[in-house]
């Protein structure tokens, strides 16, 4: 049980850091909206081609444009907050759990 707790944790780390990065990509995509950025720029091009799949869905269910600002990203940085602190915290909470009854379980 003690390896699946380390993959349990594994996951969690791995997941969290892969939230941490789509929310850098998501903030550097709205900080490029606002200095109107090169749009032939490689890395300009990459971040658009990287958050555009996951801010496109959201902006068809819920159009959130009032005037000529799009708070989509803000919505998704909040479902990515939501994900973070349960999902993530959960597995590691979890993995926690199976650790601590391991040591319990074979200290008796």
């Amino acid at each position: 049980m003690l390896v699946f707790a380390n993959l349990l944790n594994a996951v969690a780390v791995i997941l969290n850091s892969l939230i941490w990065f789509v929310m850098l990509m998501v903030i550097a995509r709205v900080i490029m909206s606002w200095v109107n950025a090169d749009p032939y720029n490689p890395i300009v091009r990459f971040i658009i081609s990287s958050t555009d799949p996951l801010l496109i869905p959201l902006q068809r269910k819920l159009p959130l444009r009032v005037g000529a600002i799009d708070f989509t990203p803000v919505v998704f940085l909040i479902l990515l907050t939501f994900l973070q602190a349960f999902l993530v915290q959960t597995l590691a909470d979890y993995s926690l759990k199976i650790r601590t009854h391991e040591i319990m379980g074979s200290s008796s």
